[in-house]
């Protein structure tokens, strides 16, 4: 992907703004037309640079990696497009949804109809191994009733338990600053949840979304994650995923949308530093050349930010050095057979925790297939090498994949995000800065800056807007394009 600049951007630069009833990507003629530099190409500095850019901002948009797209990419591989890991979402994530509108891309990352998790405890003899998570189309919280009285890997009495604590957590208030220095897992054990509970019900959920299991995390960001997605409406946590590469939507796609809004893109380009000058106006410097904006977005990770921030920008910036990390495992199979006949499942009583099918988004023709399994919270795992990660998971995915057993393996490959996401830790709450910074003209983007969102695109996409709305508001640049971040919440 060239890194060059798309000629409708190099015909607009310093002569197009947008009027106040102009639409995303109408771009006309304005002077005193402001600038903007957003540092980071990932969903939090895309949507950034967009919604500047719609409103008539001139925008450069530098990212240090040689494609767009964060953390959530792909790669090719022995003919094969590859994620570097599994990425979802919940029909609750309307701003990552917003996003996929504005880059034409909602139809390539569809939502179930309905709710519908197959999980499989391989502890279990055969035959009563299979359990489903799915809702019915009724309120809330009625819809997952039937689902939680049948699931047959939880005793009546633990079925009984999980509805009260459910209520419990509905109950709590999510302002309330107290619940993000409290852990979720002694919550859980203090409303009656056996450990049997947390491992069958809420660290299925809570690890994929969270990067946590339940006594490592925030009792506010779990809380958050459960009442939105599982309590607030009844499709909530219906469940999509992209049915293409991510490299599709998030670099291909989100190239277009930038090209076609007038923002210039720069990838395979590392910001050094970035100054505040006495007109109060900004330049940017990175290799070869140095750019002057009205206003900046530091849209990259917490401690890269902590390293390009100026003296003074935040009260106390060690906290973002505070920002704990945590990694995320993949594990990629390719089998010469279809071993797995749904879109993915999940599982007990193994090491495995998601499988999803990536064989038609991955280019992979004949009768094989390919599974990637997405293993979070794997602190343990991170660093192990591929053959001893081959010896534990080719032989569980036997156990919970009959069909795999006999099966060749073409391929067995792994890919490894040690910062994949920032640590849900209580009190990790108090150390996430929000999108305005002491410096004027300076704001922060980020999954990890304060949306009330755990580390997920969501949240991503929501601090890029919160930034662009706040510049917007002081470059004196319309803002009723943007989604809004508050109504939705």
């Amino acid at each position: 992907m060239s890194c060059g600049v798309h000629p409708a951007q190099r015909a607009c630069r310093g002569e197009c703004a947008m009027s106040e009833g102009t639409q995303p990507g109408e771009r006309t003629g304005h002077r005193g037309e402001k600038s903007a530099v957003v540092v980071g190409g990932g969903l939090a500095g895309i949507t950034a640079a967009l919604s500047l850019a719609d409103a008539g901002v001139r925008v450069t948009l530098l990212e240090g990696r040689p494609r767009l797209g964060g953390l959530a990419f792909s790669f090719q591989r022995d003919g094969l497009t590859v994620d570097n890991g599994q990425h979802v979402y919940l029909r609750c994530c309307t701003a990552y949804r917003w996003f996929l509108d504005r880059i034409d891309g909602a139809a390539l990352a569809p939502v179930q109809a309905r709710l519908d998790v197959p999980v499989v405890d391989v502890a279990k003899p055969a035959g009563r191994r299979l359990g489903r998570l799915r809702r019915d189309a009724l309120p809330v919280p009625l819809h997952l009733g039937r689902s939680l009285a049948t699931y047959p890997h939880l005793s009546l009495a633990e079925r009984a338990r999980v509805g009260r604590a459910a209520l419990a957590l509905k109950a709590l208030d999510l302002a309330d600053p107290a619940l993000d220095a409290q852990d979720f897992g002694s919550w859980l054990a203090a409303h009656g949840q056996s450990e049997r509970a947390v491992e069958a019900l809420w660290d299925l959920v809570g690890v994929a979304t969270l990067n946590a299991v339940a006594g490592d995390s925030s009792l506010g960001l779990a809380a958050m994650v459960f009442k939105t997605g599982l309590l607030s409406d009844p499709g909530a946590a219906d469940i999509g995923w992209a049915r293409v590469p991510l490299g599709e939507l998030h670099d291909t796609l989100a190239r277009k949308a930038l090209d076609s809004a007038g923002v210039r893109t720069e990838v395979r380009t590392r910001v050094t530093s970035i100054q505040h000058n006495e007109n109060g106006r900004w330049t940017v410097s990175v290799p070869g050349e140095t750019l002057d904006a009205d206003t900046v977005v530091l849209a990259v990770a917490q401690r890269e930010a902590h390293d390009l921030l100026p003296e003074g920008a935040l009260d106390a910036p060690e906290r973002l050095l505070e920002i704990g990390t945590a990694p995320i495992l993949n594990v990629h199979v390719v089998y010469d057979r279809k071993v797995l006949g749904t879109p993915f499942v999940a599982a007990l009583g193994s090491p495995v925790q998601w499988v999803f099918d990536r064989t038609e988004a991955s280019g992979l023709g004949g009768d094989g297939q390919y599974l990637a399994l997405s293993q979070s919270a794997a602190h343990d795992e991170i660093d192990e090498p591929v053959t001893a990660l081959r010896e534990r998971y080719l032989p569980e995915l036997e156990r919970l994949l009959p069909r795999a057993r006999g099966a060749g393996v073409r391929d067995f490959f792994v890919t490894r995000e040690r910062t994949a996401t920032f640590a849900p830790t209580p009190g990790v709450g108090r150390l996430r800065p929000g999108a305005r910074t002491r410096t004027p003209g300076l704001y922060l983007a980020g999954s990890w800056t304060a949306t009330g969102w755990p580390a997920t695109m969501e949240s991503a996409v929501r601090s890029g807007v919160s930034a662009a709305g706040a510049a917007l508001g002081a470059l004196g640049r319309p803002r009723h394009h943007l989604f809004d971040v508050e109504e939705a919440a």
